[in-house]
């Protein structure tokens, strides 16, 4: 994080700079304290500059973010956008794709996915992936476990009404719990549960996490539009917004 003693010392750098173009390393000692001098002067008179310097600083830190993660979208753009494995929906030839990375116990995913259904219901030309990506604890493990069971083991529509009722739960994540879910779903939870620590359900949740990694992703909800990044809970509007940028 950016802090006052930062912005000094790039804006010291900038300021001590003789006229004449000599390197600093050649002034004599005093020369090098009256430029020290004058530079403090300077910003006790214009304090203002030190803010100016973090604005400046911090735009130019957040367009080299945004350019690493248009490099970082291109470089794994098949395994985001075309894994073979997660789940799609909305509308599958939609002309933007929004894919999510999400775990079923961060409040902040619950909160994004009435937003997010919201999005997809009043454009209608959204395809949209779901990334199983638990990285909050056990009980985000067996979630996920259960989840990517139910698609392998049921198909997309039993895996698309678990997902939401896993997003709503607001208890804590058990078998009992799983297995009423799965009552009210009239699955077939000896099946699901068999498969849950299969060897296919982990490898889909370590290439995952091997994906977030290369993207550098650390926490849930994130987002990919088109060629970006999109980091944390966004909300409709904010969303709605992207989605017209991107097509524009």
């Amino acid at each position: 994080m950016l802090t006052r003693l930062t912005a000094f010392a790039l804006l010291s750098l900038t300021l001590a700079m003789p006229a004449s173009g000599q390197d600093l390393k050649e002034l004599t000692d005093a020369e090098r304290a009256q430029f020290r001098a004058e530079v403090r002067a300077y910003l006790m008179d214009n304090p203002q500059v030190i803010m100016e310097a973090i604005d400046v600083l911090r735009s130019r830190e957040a367009q080299e973010q945004a350019q690493a993660n248009v490099t970082l979208v291109s470089s794994y753009a098949d395994e985001i956008f075309n894994d073979g494995y997660s789940w799609v929906g909305g509308n599958v030839d939609g002309d933007i794709t929004l894919v999510e990375f999400i775990d079923y116990r961060c409040g902040y995913c619950k909160k994004a996915h009435g937003e997010v259904a919201k999005l997809l219901e009043t454009d209608g030309n959204i395809r949209l992936i779901v990334k199983e990506f638990p990285i909050l604890g056990e009980d985000s493990v067996l979630a996920s476990r259960f989840a990517i069971a139910v698609k392998q083991v049921t198909g997309d529509d039993a895996y698309k009404s678990v997902s939401d009722a896993l997003m709503e739960m607001r208890g804590d994540v058990t078998m009992p719990a799983l297995q009423r879910l799965a009552t009210t779903f009239d699955l077939d939870m000896e099946a699901i549960e068999a498969r849950m620590n299969s060897d296919e359900v982990t490898a889909e949740i370590a290439t995952t996490r091997a994906l977030a990694q290369m993207l550098q992703i650390t926490g849930t909800p994130t987002y990919v539009m088109k060629d970006e990044l999109l980091r944390g809970y966004l909300p409709y509007d904010q969303m709605r917004a992207l989605v017209d940028e991107k097509r524009g």
